[in-house]
């Protein structure tokens, strides 16, 4: 039996004369950790076939990086709160949410794969929310040591009916924190599962899904 196949989105980087697409170690390691095999997605947005792609894995990870979705993709002006951008990953990633939930294949959306989940869908995001009224500050510790940036940072609250609080059996529980933005408006068709004590959505799902 094949270890189930993921998809994983790539960010682009210019390393020396060369561009790079790339994932973080990080998450390649944790889906070999539980027997699943990664499969590295090109940001090459019309260069590669989604549908056909899509028909071969078991799974999508759409994953954090430095980068955010441009705000043009939710109808807000671009400002330097909302740098740096990685346009060939919208311009892959966004449409590949799309398909994904609409070919019934899993989808698992970290970070910044989290906020295009919501963009991919309508919703909007807020930047900078560490200077937002009664806001805490979600942003990682200023360290060089990952043990540091992605330790425990604080309490997150399930909703009533989480589908996370079913299979975890618990109302409440502490997560590590590495975000400056954030979900403004809830886009159409996305339940909130989680949410932070100043309010701050940190979970959601797909309705019926």
């Amino acid at each position: 039996m094949m270890n189930p196949l993921i998809l994983v989105t790539a960010d682009v980087r210019k390393v020396d004369q060369y561009t790079l697409h790339a994932a973080i170690d990080i998450y390649l390691k944790a889906l070999t950790g539980v027997g699943a095999t990664p499969l590295i997605l090109p940001s090459l947005a019309g260069d590669i076939d989604l549908d056909c792609l899509l028909g071969r894995v078991d799974g999508v990870l759409t994953t954090g990086a430095r980068s955010n979705v441009h705000p043009g993709h939710y109808g807000d002006d671009p400002s330097p709160g909302h740098e740096p951008y990685d346009h060939d990953r919208d311009a892959t990633t966004l449409d590949l949410i799309r398909k994904t939930i609409e070919a019934a294949v899993p989808l698992l959306a970290i970070c910044r794969g989290f906020q295009e989940l919501n963009v991919a869908l309508g919703g909007t995001l807020d930047t900078e929310i560490q200077e937002l009224e009664s806001r805490a500050d979600h942003r990682a510790p200023v360290s060089d040591d990952n043990d540091v940036r992605f330790s425990l940072a604080h309490e997150i609250v399930f909703a009533p009916d989480s589908k996370l609080a079913a299979i975890l059996k618990r109302e409440r529980m502490t997560v590590n924190s590495l975000h400056r933005q954030a979900i403004r408006d809830l886009a159409p068709g996305l339940v909130v599962e989680a949410l932070a004590d100043d309010g701050t959505i940190e979970a959601v799902r797909v309705a019926g899904a």
